[in-house]
């Protein structure tokens, strides 16, 4: 018998399904506890969906976002929030008995269908949450999640469940829409920025995850202590925000992708900070410096927790990271190819307040084509994949790029066209929501559809935010998409094959084979 089943990221073992151990770490106890919470929370939902609570609303996405890849692997806190969730049910009315489908047993395409919507949701979960922690709510979002949820635990034929999922990726539109206000309503709108990735000499502390009002309320504390400030992974983008980039401490970029942080902090003299996902088990050498926040847990981490003004005091690693005081001498680092200097902040504004520029590029056949390459990075062995892609990407064309699959080939010097850089990072993950807005902006300058434009999305996923993502391109009508490395292990070949021929989406292959059918295609 396996003691846990999981499927829901791209390196799920043997592309099946992880039944004794999960590659990301997660232990069978701790798998078992999140399929249980997400049991308690679809209760939840259904005893709460005609007269939801504030309390409700909150534990719902912060419920589903605990089970996301690589957030949480502390038994003590999952079961503490399931414990939260089961007394706001039995407050509102629920039973302790009420039956609950099995997710993951039954019939095969069922199964997937149902999975899919699951994960789609927990990716929309850390929107949400984000959005939440900055005072941003839309009842529309929050209603879908006690829907969802509540679908789950239902039988559909598969037209409904197809139904379903296309509506949720509607609402994940929405959702990321959402985040994209929080964000830029409270720190600004991000505007390009150059990012060293070298590391000075003295104290300091690295943020990992995504959550900027956390990243916000650390540069606050450590204003004038002579504490360096340096962002990891999918934090790279905060640097572009005009609120966060004014404080002079927050001075560049540590490491590159998640899958890399157990070399990359080996015995690293400071604080490491995770405000979300993507922890790894920490190793030895650094466990002692390594702090969570928010729904992120390890068992035997220090946790920061917030008051009930939505306040953190992070003086733990303030004083840590004084004590131990960061490496004697300036460190000379660099990204994977080899660069010193990162660009980001091309979001949305930037990118559409050059449209009309972008637009006669291509019209005077100076930019023939725009390729998105982004999604998250792993260490899955064909991610070299995106590398090659991009470098083999003609002069004549822009390279867009977010998450945290960029670190693959940031450092690039591609060149210019114009003026304007062939690669332009749009963010993080969270900001995909930037990439779509740029895409229908252009549609409508030259009245057509998105699918019409020469535009071809070259995807990398690994978690459940890539999911929702997914989703919403689906639900929004683009096509043609190539995916990889592999293909979800949740998806069935009927389902699989449903996608294949509604939206032509394509498995990769090889960089050169798929970049030249690309562009033959546009020919």
């Amino acid at each position: 018998m396996s003691n846990m089943f999981c499927f829901q990221c791209q390196q799920t073992a043997g592309n099946k399904g992880c039944v004794r151990t999960g590659v990301c770490g997660k232990q069978p106890t701790t798998a078992n506890l999140q399929d249980e919470l997400v049991y308690e929370l679809i209760r939840l939902a259904e005893a709460a969906k005609e007269k939801r609570s504030d309390l409700s609303d909150r534990l719902i996405p912060d419920g589903l976002f605990t089970t996301l890849t690589n957030v949480n692997f502390d038994d003590s806190a999952i079961k503490k929030l399931m414990g939260r969730i089961i007394d706001e049910r039995r407050r509102l009315g629920g039973n302790d008995d009420s039956k609950v489908i099995r997710l993951f047993e039954g019939e095969t395409d069922i199964v997937s269908l149902r999975s899919t919507l699951l994960f789609g949701m927990k990716g929309m979960a850390a929107y949400a949450h984000h959005a939440m922690q900055l005072g941003y709510v839309d009842d529309e979002v929050i209603a879908w999640f006690y829907k969802g949820l509540c679908a789950l635990n239902c039988t559909h034929t598969v037209e409904e469940w197809l139904s379903l999922i296309m509506e949720f990726g509607r609402i994940n539109y929405k959702c990321m829409e959402l985040l994209d206000k929080a964000n830029t309503e409270t720190f600004g709108h991000p505007g390009p920025t150059r990012v060293n990735v070298d590391v000075k000499k003295g104290p300091f502390i690295v943020v990992s995850g995504h959550d900027l009002k956390d990243l916000h309320q650390l540069l606050e504390q450590t204003k004038d202590k002579g504490i360096n400030i340096y962002t990891h992974g999918e934090m790279l983008p905060a640097h572009a925000y005009p609120e966060l980039k004014k404080y002079s401490h927050l001075v560049g970029n540590f490491g590159t992708a998640w899958q890399s942080q157990q070399k990359e902090f080996e015995s690293i003299p400071a604080p490491i900070l995770f405000t979300t996902n993507c922890l790894m088990p920490p190793r030895k050498s650094y466990v002692d410096r390594v702090y969570t926040t928010s729904v992120v847990g390890f068992d035997g981490l220090f946790h920061i927790d917030e008051d009930k003004d939505g306040k953190k005091d992070f003086t733990p690693l303030i004083n840590q990271s004084l004590a131990l005081g960061g490496y004697e001498h300036d460190r000379s680092m660099s990204g994977i190819n080899g660069g010193h200097m990162l660009t980001t902040g091309f979001a949305h504004k930037t990118i559409l307040s050059n449209a009309e520029k972008i637009i006669d590029l291509i019209k005077n056949e100076k930019i023939k084509h725009i390729f998105l390459v982004g999604g998250c990075d792993g260490a899955h062995p064909g991610r070299n994949y995106y590398t090659e892609f991009v470098k083999q990407t003609p002069m004549d064309s822009l390279v867009l790029t977010l998450a945290c699959g960029k670190y693959r080939f940031n450092d690039l010097d591609l060149g210019e066209i114009d003026g304007l850089p062939r690669i332009l990072d749009m963010g993080q993950c969270n900001d995909a929501y930037s990439a779509i807005k740029v895409a229908l902006a252009l549609a409508d300058a030259f009245g057509c559809n998105i699918n019409e434009l020469p535009l071809t999305l070259v995807l990398s996923w690994y978690e459940q935010k890539a999911v929702c993502i997914l989703l919403t391109l689906f639900a929004l009508g683009v096509k043609n998409m190539y995916l990889g490395p592999t293909m979800p292990a949740f998806l069935s070949e009927t389902v699989t094959k449903v996608l294949v021929d509604t939206y032509g989406l394509r498995p990769i292959t090889d960089s050169e084979q798929d970049l030249d059918a690309i562009l033959c295609i546009r020919k």
